[in-house]
Protein backbone atom coordinates (compact mmCIF):
# COMPACT_ATOMS: atom_id res chain seq x y z
CA UNK A 1 0.00 0.00 0.00
CA UNK A 2 2.82 2.36 0.51
CA UNK A 3 4.25 1.65 -2.29
CA UNK A 4 1.43 3.13 -4.45
CA UNK A 5 0.94 6.02 -2.09
CA UNK A 6 4.37 7.06 -2.38
CA UNK A 7 6.36 5.77 -5.52
CA UNK A 8 3.02 5.92 -7.54
CA UNK A 9 1.50 8.93 -6.20
CA UNK A 10 4.15 11.21 -6.30
CA UNK A 11 5.79 10.09 -9.37
CA UNK A 12 2.35 10.96 -10.84
CA UNK A 13 1.98 14.36 -9.18
CA UNK A 14 5.53 15.00 -10.48
CA UNK A 15 4.63 14.28 -13.90
CA UNK A 16 1.52 17.00 -13.14
CA UNK A 17 4.11 19.75 -12.09
CA UNK A 18 6.11 19.46 -14.57
CA UNK A 19 3.23 20.20 -17.42
CA UNK A 20 1.95 22.77 -15.13
CA UNK A 21 5.11 24.81 -15.11
CA UNK A 22 5.43 24.29 -18.77
CA UNK A 23 2.31 25.88 -18.67
CA UNK A 24 3.83 28.53 -16.82
CA UNK A 25 6.32 28.63 -19.80
CA UNK A 26 3.79 29.12 -22.13
CA UNK A 27 1.80 31.76 -20.26
CA UNK A 28 4.88 33.55 -19.91
CA UNK A 29 5.94 33.66 -23.06
CA UNK A 30 2.36 34.16 -24.54
CA UNK A 31 2.31 37.89 -22.49
CA UNK A 32 5.75 38.26 -22.76
CA UNK A 33 6.86 38.02 -19.29
CA UNK A 34 9.99 36.82 -18.05
CA UNK A 35 9.75 33.49 -16.73
CA UNK A 36 11.97 34.29 -13.77
CA UNK A 37 8.85 36.53 -12.27
CA UNK A 38 6.72 33.27 -12.26
CA UNK A 39 9.63 31.32 -10.55
CA UNK A 40 10.37 33.82 -8.02
CA UNK A 41 6.57 34.27 -7.23
CA UNK A 42 5.33 33.73 -3.78
CA UNK A 43 1.62 33.61 -2.19
CA UNK A 44 2.46 35.14 0.69
CA UNK A 45 5.90 37.44 1.72
CA UNK A 46 7.10 35.44 4.28
CA UNK A 47 6.42 31.69 2.42
CA UNK A 48 9.03 30.03 0.04
CA UNK A 49 8.88 30.90 -4.04
CA UNK A 50 7.88 28.30 -6.59
CA UNK A 51 11.66 27.43 -7.17
CA UNK A 52 11.57 26.25 -3.67
CA UNK A 53 8.27 24.97 -3.49
CA UNK A 54 9.71 22.79 -6.52
CA UNK A 55 12.88 21.73 -5.10
CA UNK A 56 10.97 20.86 -1.50
CA UNK A 57 8.32 18.66 -3.44
CA UNK A 58 10.97 16.56 -4.95
CA UNK A 59 12.89 16.22 -2.16
CA UNK A 60 9.65 14.79 -0.32
CA UNK A 61 8.97 12.28 -3.22
CA UNK A 62 12.82 11.11 -3.12
CA UNK A 63 13.49 11.44 0.48
CA UNK A 64 10.36 9.86 1.71
CA UNK A 65 10.41 7.08 -0.64
CA UNK A 66 14.49 6.55 0.66
CA UNK A 67 13.66 7.02 4.00
CA UNK A 68 10.50 4.15 4.07
CA UNK A 69 12.93 1.96 2.51
CA UNK A 70 16.12 2.11 4.17
CA UNK A 71 17.56 3.84 1.02
CA UNK A 72 18.49 7.50 1.74
CA UNK A 73 22.05 6.81 0.84
CA UNK A 74 21.41 6.47 -2.26
CA UNK A 75 19.07 8.68 -3.21
CA UNK A 76 20.16 11.91 -5.56
CA UNK A 77 21.55 14.76 -4.35
CA UNK A 78 20.44 18.19 -5.68
CA UNK A 79 22.01 21.67 -4.55
CA UNK A 80 19.33 23.59 -4.55
CA UNK A 81 20.36 25.97 -7.12
CA UNK A 82 18.40 25.76 -9.76
CA UNK A 83 17.42 29.13 -11.26
CA UNK A 84 15.63 28.11 -14.26
CA UNK A 85 12.60 26.49 -15.59
CA UNK A 86 14.78 23.86 -17.63
CA UNK A 87 16.86 23.02 -14.24
CA UNK A 88 13.72 22.56 -12.29
CA UNK A 89 11.98 20.33 -15.26
CA UNK A 90 15.90 17.97 -15.11
CA UNK A 91 15.55 18.11 -11.48
CA UNK A 92 11.94 16.33 -11.69
CA UNK A 93 12.99 14.28 -14.27
CA UNK A 94 15.95 13.09 -12.04
CA UNK A 95 13.40 12.15 -9.42
CA UNK A 96 11.03 10.42 -11.23
CA UNK A 97 13.75 8.35 -12.94
CA UNK A 98 14.85 7.28 -9.31
CA UNK A 99 11.65 6.43 -8.42
CA UNK A 100 10.86 4.20 -11.45
CA UNK A 101 14.00 2.11 -9.84
CA UNK A 102 11.52 0.91 -6.70
CA UNK A 103 9.48 -2.19 -6.56
CA UNK A 104 6.56 -2.75 -4.41
CA UNK A 105 8.43 -5.41 -2.63
CA UNK A 106 11.16 -3.18 -1.27
CA UNK A 107 7.87 -1.74 0.87
CA UNK A 108 7.72 -4.95 2.30
CA UNK A 109 9.11 -3.85 5.98
CA UNK A 110 8.10 0.16 5.33
CA UNK A 111 5.25 0.53 7.85
CA UNK A 112 7.18 -0.65 10.70
CA UNK A 113 10.60 1.00 9.26
CA UNK A 114 11.84 3.65 11.81
CA UNK A 115 11.65 6.71 10.41
CA UNK A 116 13.92 10.00 11.25
CA UNK A 117 15.31 13.09 9.99
CA UNK A 118 18.32 15.60 11.80
CA UNK A 119 15.34 18.09 12.28
CA UNK A 120 13.48 15.48 14.63
CA UNK A 121 16.17 15.98 17.37
CA UNK A 122 16.25 11.89 18.21
CA UNK A 123 13.08 11.33 18.08
CA UNK A 124 11.24 9.22 14.95
CA UNK A 125 7.93 7.79 13.61
CA UNK A 126 7.24 4.65 12.20
CA UNK A 127 6.92 4.15 8.41
CA UNK A 128 3.16 3.96 8.06
CA UNK A 129 3.02 7.37 10.57
CA UNK A 130 5.88 8.94 8.48
CA UNK A 131 4.24 8.30 5.16
CA UNK A 132 0.72 9.00 6.18
CA UNK A 133 0.93 12.12 8.27
CA UNK A 134 4.44 13.87 7.30
CA UNK A 135 5.60 12.71 3.74
CA UNK A 136 2.75 12.30 1.75
CA UNK A 137 0.56 15.82 3.38
CA UNK A 138 4.24 17.39 2.69
CA UNK A 139 4.45 16.65 -0.52
CA UNK A 140 0.88 17.90 -1.79
CA UNK A 141 1.25 21.04 0.28
CA UNK A 142 4.67 22.09 -2.08
CA UNK A 143 2.94 21.10 -5.19
CA UNK A 144 -0.52 22.60 -4.22
CA UNK A 145 1.65 25.93 -3.44
CA UNK A 146 3.47 25.47 -6.63
CA UNK A 147 0.38 25.24 -8.63
CA UNK A 148 -1.46 28.12 -6.75
CA UNK A 149 1.76 30.79 -7.18
CA UNK A 150 0.84 29.53 -11.10
CA UNK A 151 -2.90 30.13 -10.99
CA UNK A 152 -2.30 33.08 -9.09
CA UNK A 153 -0.02 34.73 -11.58
CA UNK A 154 -2.97 34.37 -13.72
CA UNK A 155 -1.33 31.37 -15.34
CA UNK A 156 -4.80 29.51 -16.74
CA UNK A 157 -4.90 25.91 -15.02
CA UNK A 158 -8.09 24.22 -13.41
CA UNK A 159 -8.43 20.84 -11.21
CA UNK A 160 -7.86 18.90 -14.07
CA UNK A 161 -4.59 20.35 -14.68
CA UNK A 162 -3.33 19.49 -10.74
CA UNK A 163 -5.16 15.96 -10.87
CA UNK A 164 -3.80 14.88 -14.37
CA UNK A 165 -4.97 11.65 -16.17
CA UNK A 166 -7.68 9.36 -13.99
CA UNK A 167 -7.98 5.59 -14.54
CA UNK A 168 -11.32 5.73 -15.47
CA UNK A 169 -13.07 2.36 -15.67
CA UNK A 170 -16.50 1.70 -18.15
Amino acid sequence: MLYDLTVVQFSKMLGNLSAILTRGEAFAQAKKIDVGVLLNSRLAADQFGLIRQVQIATDTAKLGVARLTGKVAEAPKHEDNETTLPQLLARIASVLEYLSGFTPEEFAQAETQKVSQPRWEGKYLTGREFAIEHAIPNFYFHVTTAYAILRHNGVELGKKDYLGTLPFKS
